[in-house]
């Protein structure tokens, strides 16, 4: 049985200030809501990449807001101490502010306790309005998932002088105007080691190296379900299986992995 007690917002923000690692994976249902819990792990993101991995498309742009809510409702039935975060899909906050609020508003009345959106100084004017509100946001710089066809794929992002002055400044205007986290995906470790010195808010890992607050794989990539993972993914179920362990072990295993800094070894998971 779980013993945490709920993890709020301030609770982390103390963590991340003890230097104690945050640890996120992606969760869709609440058969897996109750093992990440049970497992200790800090915050569960119900991501858009459901597209992805339930949903078999190529990219997260078809996912719905009423599906994101769908999800988010699941996860949020079984929850009992992380700290849910729910992704805002495509489409869902780019026509305007009311639209934008109107959206998180639907993801928090599904159990949200925080919103996640991705961009950097355009979605400013939308972070000061859902946050004026009392909706806590993440944002998500790097390889923003819903910017794959601008970008030019699935590429590192910040490679070049310009690029990683563009998500410094990024962050940095997100930060000011109130994000309470940044998702940074695709990073060279060395950006990701500056912005997670210059940022006074907690930076949560993907693909960025070990220098951040925090670190999130999707759940499925973790379990060794993709058979084409990226470079910074690691197959934790492989290594539970290997001891006689299952899903839940594999779990723990990446969480512990997180909190001692063995995991994302960068010579091995970064760029």
């Amino acid at each position: 049985m779980n013993a945490r007690k709920p993890l709020t917002l301030p609770r982390l923000r103390a963590m991340a200030a003890a230097g104690e690692k945050l640890v996120m994976l992606t969760c869709y249902d609440a058969t897996f809501a109750r093992v990440l819990d049970a497992a200790g792990v800090d915050l569960l993101l119900v991501g858009d990449s459901l597209g992805n991995v339930l949903q078999g498309r190529e990219t997260t742009l078809p996912v719905t807001l009423d599906e994101m809510a769908y999800h988010t409702r699941c996860v949020a039935t079984a929850r009992t101490s992380a700290f849910l975060i729910a992704d805002m899909p495509f489409g869902s906050y780019h026509d305007s502010l009311e639209q934008g609020i109107a959206s998180a508003v639907a993801l928090m009345r599904a159990g949200a306790q925080m919103v996640k959106v991705e961009g950097g100084a355009w979605v400013v004017p939308l972070v000061r309005a859902l946050v004026e509100r009392g909706i806590p946001v993440c944002g998500h710089l790097g390889l923003t998932p819903q910017s794959v066809h601008a970008l030019g794929g699935w590429r590192v992002q910040g490679r070049d002088e310009d690029g990683a002055a563009r998500l410094r400044a990024d962050a940095l205007a997100l930060a000011e105007a109130g994000v309470a986290m940044i998702v940074i995906e695709l990073v060279p470790t060395a950006l990701s080691r500056q912005l997670a010195a210059d940022v006074p808010v907690p930076l949560i890992g993907i693909g960025a190296g070990p220098d951040t607050a925090g670190q999130v794989l999707v759940l499925h990539d973790l379990l060794g379900l993709n058979p084409h993972p990226a470079r910074f993914v690691r197959d934790f179920m492989a290594d539970a299986a290997a001891a006689g362990g299952g899903i839940a072990e594999a779990v723990r295993r990446y969480g512990q992995a997180v909190r001692d800094g063995s995991f994302p070894d960068p010579e091995v998971h970064g760029y």
